[in-house]
């Protein structure tokens, strides 16, 4: 009798430190396969080289500005990114366009939002022209589905203030003759009404 009362005992005390053991561990008690390089067998020091993965030989990096600070629940905040865009235009030909200067980190280039609705494969030249007649050009096929796309220059480090660039968009059939169906810049003035 004597027995089982002390195995019903220890049974229960299993099972309400299993609890407080969680409690203890914290938010990395999902053990160390989670990624976190915790769990509660290294916390109370009783780390099994069966479940433990081998420790990197490489030395730990500094640890970023966000990671020195306590943890913020959510998505890591991303670095600003200004733009400039220009009305968005179209073409009784089926290609509808915006253009955008935009600025981040220390970086400019140009962005052209693009739907083309003509049926036919097209080509995209985007212009990006800054201070000093610098200049950027990419040319991007723009496919013939009715599907919004985007053609983008590559970023390339600023060289004046953000009001001194500017970008075009050219939209044309991409044949010998190249006949210009779309022409969209990130400083065109707004369409007047009426």
């Amino acid at each position: 009798m004597n027995l089982r009362l002390t195995g019903i005992g220890a049974g229960v005390l299993v099972i309400l430190s299993l609890p407080l053991a969680g409690a203890i561990a914290g938010p990395e008690f999902a053990g160390p396969d989670d990624g976190k390089g915790g769990g509660l067998f290294s916390t109370l020091g009783l780390s099994d080289s069966s479940r433990t993965s081998p420790k990197p030989s490489a030395p730990a990096a500094a640890p970023t500005p966000q990671a020195a600070g306590p943890e913020r629940p959510g998505p890591i905040e991303q670095p600003r990114t200004d733009s400039r865009c220009g009305p968005e235009l179209s073409s009784p030909h089926g290609v509808e366009a915006q253009t955008c200067i935009l600025v981040g980190e220390g970086q400019t280039w140009g962005r052209s939002y693009y739907r083309n609705t003509s049926g036919r494969a097209l080509d995209a030249v985007l212009t990006v022209m800054g201070p000093a007649g610098r200049t950027v050009q990419i040319l991007c096929a723009v496919g013939a589905g009715d599907e919004p796309g985007l053609c983008e220059t590559p970023k390339e480090n600023s060289a004046g203030a953000p009001d001194s660039y500017s970008a075009v968009a050219e939209f044309a059939v991409p044949d010998d003759e190249g006949k210009l169906l779309l022409r969209s810049g990130s400083n065109s003035p707004a369409p007047a009404d009426g």
